[in-house]
């Protein structure tokens, strides 16, 4: 099973985020400078029931080492279970739990951030997958708590339950994703334990991630939604630039295409336009290019306009952070 290194806390991860960070986005990512990678957040109710399109989205690319599978739940059966079957699935270098996602359907049901609401309850699970895992890690996907600021209880009850380590985003789930960031409860709740701990929320930049790593002083940054039309922000980091180039955007814009439709065929077309929504966000012409190539089901057309859009001169547009 591979590594995960936490040396000289460079560590860049790209967090889970429910219908973007797919195997194509998460192989891009890699390509381009992530370190770690997770799956969408799976729920453990619907993998003991061998659910066709959750097995799916468990699929790895050949670059995703290591890469750690990330599930949702509280039913300490049902997640031996959904353990089990994960274990028999090679590849898998580590098991992540869901306590932060704030959705109201994942919230009644005990699941995500309402683990936060009962942390002799998320101690258990936590327990129980490091119990019948049989892979190398066991980590946690946290918010600072659910109403109130609790990160370093959080992190501690973790670490005591067996956690290799834990990230936080900096939010409570009151927070939602519109309240401020708090790292500094993150460096407090770093401050409290041994194991590692990532830091994740707003992160947006170089100079962000640059700013986070030196006041949490923790052992990693993720990076979710500040990825979402700016994958190349794992490009920028690794590499310490403050500007991308419009042949690198182009670049990745055209591998993150061919990667869709390798994975989802010509259905890929049609999926992708999200994103070429979020890439083409604040650029000149952007709304007719969305109308035009909205229209288009042709693979090799799609690719073709993809192209000549973004070989447009807009150098200037694409600065840090783009």
């Amino acid at each position: 099973m591979a590594e995960i290194s936490f040396e000289n806390k460079n560590l860049v991860a790209l967090a889970p985020l429910a219908g973007y960070t797919d195997l194509p986005f998460r192989t891009l990512a890699k390509e381009f400078g992530a370190d770690l990678t997770f799956s969408e957040m799976i729920s453990s109710n619907a993998l003991i029931y061998h659910s066709k399109r959750t097995h799916k989205m468990i699929q790895k690319s050949p670059l995703e080492s290591p890469y750690i599978v990330q599930i949702a739940g509280s039913d300490l059966k049902v997640i031996k279970e959904a353990v089990l079957i994960l274990n028999d699935i090679d590849g898998i270098d580590g098991i992540d739990l869901n306590c932060g996602c704030p959705v109201p359907k994942i919230v009644s049901q005990n699941s995500g951030s309402a683990l936060l609401n009962d942390l002799d309850l998320t101690a258990k699970v936590v327990e129980t997958i490091k119990k019948y895992s049989k892979k190398r890690y066991t980590s946690v996907k946290s918010r600072l708590g659910f109403d109130k600021k609790i990160a370093a209880n959080i992190a501690q009850v973790c670490e005591s339950a067996g956690a290799d380590f834990i990230t936080f985003h900096g939010r409570t789930r009151v927070g939602k994703y519109k309240a401020p960031i708090d790292y500094k409860e993150i460096k407090e709740a770093k401050e409290a334990v041994k194991i590692p701990v990532i830091a994740n929320g707003d992160i947006t930049s170089l100079k962000v991630a640059k700013e986070v790593r030196e006041f949490t002083g923790c052992d990693g940054i993720m990076i979710g939604r500040g990825a979402v039309g700016n994958p190349w922000i794992f490009y920028q980091i690794k590499n310490n630039l403050e500007r991308v180039s419009k042949e690198k955007i182009k670049e990745i814009v055209l591998r993150h295409f061919d990667l869709m439709i390798e994975f989802y065929g010509q259905k890929g077309v049609g999926i992708f336009r999200k994103h070429l929504h979020n890439y083409s966000k604040g650029l000149p012409n952007a709304s007719e290019f969305r109308d035009s190539v909205n229209r288009v089901e042709d693979i090799k057309t799609t690719r073709s306009m993809i192209d000549e859009f973004f070989s447009k001169s807009q150098s200037d547009l694409f600065c840090e952070s783009a």
